[in-house]
């Protein structure tokens, strides 16, 4: 016969078990992304016609933020001329044939990425402060940044799209713990932040990422399996929420409060399923998925552009983005005959044979983003301009001169005309001013309203 004390371990082991489960459910029941056509309107749930269009032309207005890690050498970076007189420079000849839709914006800074009283950290820094431009709590463990812009505009635009968001990198190993003098790896290994303490952890299996968009198997199979996952997860979801509220009963104050948080979640999917439900079929692109990571990593970053561009092609999010490495990020590039890492070149100390390396590779990371640039003014959008016109994508790094660790005059460029509110073809000085500022002017042309500050700015910026 069991005693008390063997029937309470056993009623404390099956909590346990439980709980285990719930927490592990961010796998196995991982919402399913599905994509869709470009409709002018959607049918909204109890909103009757709700329009998607926010550019002035009635097309989708997208927004996307590049990253690349190290910095630049500014030497190479910078052009040469006046706004509109100018020479692009050696890293950014590449753009050349996209340049009437790029400015390179010059004089912006991130402050907070400064070291301060902090010390070490720069990497940490440059990632976690690029789009949130806040101060980081340096701790392996106590995490707080703050909500990044694309977050603040996908909470804005969010609901007209299946994903609110799309978060991809070419990281594919992350590290956890302590990163970077003390730093948590959160800050270092992400670039978009959903709260000061949740991460958006981005996506670097091609494969997962087409799937998670647009549903897994051959072209003509992926509608039907789409809809038949989100059916079995939904019966998943109602008896976790089921069981979790029979247990909630029974669990200690400490425990009900772990309870709810892990819900809280699970509330998130289960309104990611009926939105879904709600948009209908998925858009099945006929194209093959993606087998996984290339080896070349030229392929592998211009797969990732695709997916991106095919997301905003078929109109299943309008904000995303992409981290082409994470800064610290020690890579080699011997496709174009460099075998050292990309981190320890960074660090030249004026080594005329190492700063010509970082330029190569600066150069070739400028070349990719060309290549995706001039894929999207390519495609037609659904007004007769290109997806480009109606797009603003930044690309730019946390780290200004990499071998320095400086974040004032950081290399950012602006691409794309944002439905005509943006001009290119430029290249500005802004003087010293809060890149934060930039921000403002983006959530404003995207329709978010009542944001009087973001991170370090200190108003909008003028002469974009």
């Amino acid at each position: 016969m069991k005693t008390p004390q063997d029937l309470a371990t056993e009623r404390h082991l099956a909590a346990m078990s439980r709980r285990n489960f719930l927490r592990g459910l961010g796998a196995c029941i991982a919402m399913p992304a599905f994509g869709s056509l470009l409709p002018t309107r959607v049918l909204g749930a109890g909103s009757g016609d709700l329009q998607l269009a926010t550019t002035p032309t009635g097309a989708p207005l997208r927004t996307a933020f590049v990253f690349f890690p190290n910095g630049a050498i500014p030497g190479s970076w910078w052009p040469q001329g006046g706004e509109t007189d100018f020479s692009l420079s050696p890293t950014l000849q590449p753009l050349d044939p996209v340049r009437r839709y790029v400015q390179v914006l010059g004089g912006l800074a991130h402050k907070n990425a400064n070291a301060g009283n902090d010390g070490g950290g720069d990497h940490a820094r440059g990632n976690g402060v690029f789009l949130t431009g806040v101060r980081l709590n340096k701790s392996a463990t106590d995490i707080r940044a703050g909500i990044s812009i694309d977050q603040v505009i996908a909470n804005h635009v969010g609901h007209l799209t299946r994903f609110p968001s799309l978060e991809l990198c070419c990281d594919s190993t992350r590290k956890s713990a302590d990163c970077d003098s003390g730093y948590s790896c959160a800050y270092q290994y992400n670039l978009s932040w959903q709260s000061p303490t949740t991460p958006m952890p981005a996506e670097a299996n091609p494969r997962l990422a087409f799937e998670r968009l647009f549903g897994a198997g051959a072209h003509g199979e992926r509608a039907r399996n789409a809809q038949q996952r989100m059916m079995a997860r939904r019966s998943v979801l109602d008896f976790v929420l089921s069981d979790a509220h029979d247990m909630e009963r029974r669990l200690a104050r400490r425990d009900q409060e772990k309870l709810d948080q892990y819900l809280t979640g699970i509330r998130d999917v289960e309104k990611r399923i009926e939105k879904a439900e709600r948009f209908g079929p998925n858009v099945d692109p006929d194209q093959a998925t993606p087998a996984g990571i290339p080896a070349a990593q030229a392929e592998y970053v211009e797969l990732m552009y695709d997916i991106m561009l095919l997301a905003f092609k078929t109109d299943s999010t309008r904000v995303a983005t992409f981290v082409l490495g994470h800064d610290g990020d020690n890579r080699s590039f011997s496709e174009i005959g460099i075998t050292e890492g990309h981190h320890d070149l960074s660090h030249h100390q004026n080594n005329p044979e190492r700063v010509a390396k970082v330029a190569q590779i600066d150069r070739w990371y400028a070349e990719q983003f060309s290549k995706f640039l001039a894929r999207m003014d390519a495609i037609p959008d659904v007004d007769g301009h290109s997806i480009l016109h109606n797009s603003r994508i930044i690309y730019g790094s946390g780290n200004a001169d990499g071998n320095r660790h400086t974040h004032e005059n950081l290399p950012v460029l602006l691409a794309g005309a944002g439905g005509g509110a943006f001009r290119g073809g430029r290249y500005v000085q802004h003087g010293s001013k809060p890149l934060s500022n930039l921000f403002l002017n983006l959530a404003d042309t995207a329709g978010v309203t009542g944001i009087d500050r973001f991170g370090d700015s200190t108003g909008r910026l003028s002469n974009v």
